[in-house]
């Protein structure tokens, strides 16, 4: 048995699948070269590549490849979604409605466009996470102009009526963006179906590469404008420029492939795994489950546990697990999170939370050491409280 902790953060981040590094890896060393040099053979094995990854995305949620623009991950997606609509579309409207639970990537840059002068309406979340519909409906007004929901969310897993806030936008002529970097592959997607305009996605959320992301955009019925927030090249149809990364680009296009593929086994196996771990921590008194009980991405598990001190918690769990009390990206902050508060938390509650992010490569025996261990050191920190 390795002395390394068990991996239960595949929320924040996933190791690479070695097939997505066999097909990265010749990009490397053999064809590396630049896919915008059109004059030779190195640049043509290039194109060819980010093409077939293209595809692939293109195809994982029913867009045409040419609606496939590059970025660095989803961060930049988010930020040339947002930022980039408002600046193609400030003389239409000002006014862009977004929710609580939102990652920080859709939130700050929306907090940036109000010291433009834009008005951000945020929408509140019911208690399982899932925003209300008729709130929605009665946000939109005639100068609004973007509507911002993520498919999936972070730290809860909560999965949003993606179908139905689609068709309300569509109704009011509003441009649809959804950040579905947790969601590629891993639940269904279809842009079309679906009615979203702007999709954001990641590869290291999919056991692909960091570092490399992608924003869908929608050419037609309607098409969708947006404004470069990076020049330079005229790069991906003038929309973000910069050299394409043609390795992480093969491996997004790997990673989403094989997600694909094992798709359906891969949910139910994890799905018995997450209601496995709950089955066993649940029996304890006063613990929480943080978000819809089955509306949500199978691998992810958030509770949040009474009478126990969350950094003692997570110090507790450390040695046995690699866990998270919430969003990777914002780790850094001393603050609860955003999200379970959105949810009617307590700040105290809110800080003694973890998110099991269970993932391709854990199995069921780990499962249960983890459900062991994490029932074991709630127990000892609730009587070392009692005992103060």
């Amino acid at each position: 048995m390795s002395n390394r902790p068990i991996y239960l953060d595949n929320h924040a981040t996933t190791p690479v699948d070695e097939r997505v590094l066999a097909a990265m890896l010749p990009y490397f060393t053999e064809h590396f070269g630049n896919p915008s040099s059109i004059g030779h053979v190195y640049g043509w094995e290039a194109e060819a590549a980010i093409k077939k990854s293209r595809e692939i995305l293109a195809e994982a949620i029913n867009a045409t490849p040419e609606e496939i623009v590059f970025t660095s991950g989803a961060t930049e997606a988010n930020n040339l979604a947002i930022k980039g609509v408002a600046e193609a579309y400030f003389q239409k409207g000002q006014h862009i409605i977004t929710v609580a639970t939102e990652h920080n990537a859709v939130l700050d840059p929306c907090k940036y466009l109000q010291t433009l002068g834009f008005e951000i309406t945020i929408l509140p979340v019911q208690q399982d996470g899932i925003i209300n519909l008729s709130e929605l409906e009665k946000a939109l007004r005639s100068d609004t102009i973007l509507v911002s929901v993520m498919a999936a969310n972070n730290e809860i897993g909560v999965l949003q009526p993606l179908a139905e806030i689609g068709a309300i936008c569509r109704e009011r002529d509003v441009i649809f963006h959804s950040d579905a970097a947790q969601a590629i592959a891993k639940i269904p997607l279809d842009v079309q179906a679906m009615k979203i305009d702007l999709m954001s996605l990641t590869a290291h959320k999919l056991y692909g590469p960091k570092g490399v992301g992608a924003l869908y955009v929608r050419r037609r019925n309607p098409r969708v404008q947006i404004a470069p927030q990076q020049h330079g090249g005229g790069h991906e149809r003038g929309m973000r420029s910069g050299t394409l990364y043609t390795p992480q680009i093969v491996g997004f296009g790997k990673a989403v492939e094989i997600a694909l593929q094992e798709q359906a086994t891969e949910t139910q196996r994890l799905t018995q795994l997450r209601q496995s771990l709950w089955k066993e921590l649940s029996q304890l008194e006063g613990i929480h489950l943080n978000g819809h009980p089955t509306q949500r991405l199978a691998g992810n598990l958030n509770i949040s546990v009474e009478g126990v001190d969350g950094a003692a918690l997570l110090l507790g769990l450390q040695p046995v697990m690699a866990i998270s009390s919430g969003a990777a990206c914002s780790s850094a902050t001393t603050a609860p999170s955003h999200v379970l508060t959105a949810l009617g938390h307590s700040e105290k509650l809110a800080y003694a939370s973890i998110r099991f992010g269970i993932g391709r490569f854990n199995t069921a025996e780990e499962i249960d050491r983890v459900a062991q261990h994490t029932i074991a050191t709630i127990g000892s920190l609730r009587k070392q409280a009692m005992m103060v």
